[in-house]
């Protein structure tokens, strides 16, 4: 046979793959990720009791002042001789227009009482596990929004907070070996 001139490639090295090598370091860094989103989720879900604390405290300080007002208009009422809800009527028929708003004002005061005492209640009473969802429900937008620009983190020292804790934990290591190391499998998958 004739020797041809072609170069001959070299056959790849079967088993032997170019991530070797970096297998530890890439586990090393799955770990950190792992311990730092563990950690991250404790302080993030930790904060959840404190936080329905501080806006049951505002909740209650509005709850408070919407009482102190309807007080002064069950007052009024008694010093002109007749109940609430006869002054609520009497100012709501007034002709002039300014007069006839503020019957709607009392109403909506003593609306906002049942509102913010039911809320209030439901939250005082409501158990750790529930919580969340009475929050959710009986939610004022407008006290959450000033409970979360005066909110100050603080460190859980309840079993509450433990397990809100070890909740945020559990979230965190769902999410990152669920959904993250699974996508990121199937891209490894598809780059080979």
């Amino acid at each position: 046979m004739a020797p041809t001139n072609q170069m001959q490639q070299p056959e790849p090295v079967r088993g032997i793959r170019w991530s070797r090598p970096l297998r530890p370091l890439l586990s090393a860094g799955s770990k950190f990720v792992d311990r730092a989103l563990c950690v991250a989720g404790a302080v993030l879900f930790s904060q959840f009791p404190e936080f329905f604390q501080q806006y049951l405290q505002r909740l209650g300080g509005h709850l408070a002042e919407a009482r102190r007002q309807l007080e002064q208009f069950r007052r009024a009422a008694v010093q002109a001789g007749v109940n609430l809800d006869a002054l609520i009527s009497e100012v709501s028929a007034q002709r002039d227009p300014a007069v006839a708003r503020l019957g709607s004002v009392m109403l909506e005061t003593r609306a906002r009482v049942d509102s913010l005492a039911a809320a209030e209640s439901a939250l005082r009473g409501a158990s750790a596990w529930s919580r969340p969802f009475v929050f959710l429900r009986d939610l004022d937008p407008q006290i959450a929004r000033g409970t979360w620009a005066a909110f100050r983190p603080a460190v859980p020292t309840t079993a509450e907070g433990l397990c809100y804790a070890a909740a945020g934990m559990v979230a965190m290591l769902a999410v990152y070996h669920v959904g993250a190391k699974m996508a990121l499998g199937r891209l490894r998958r598809q780059w080979r």
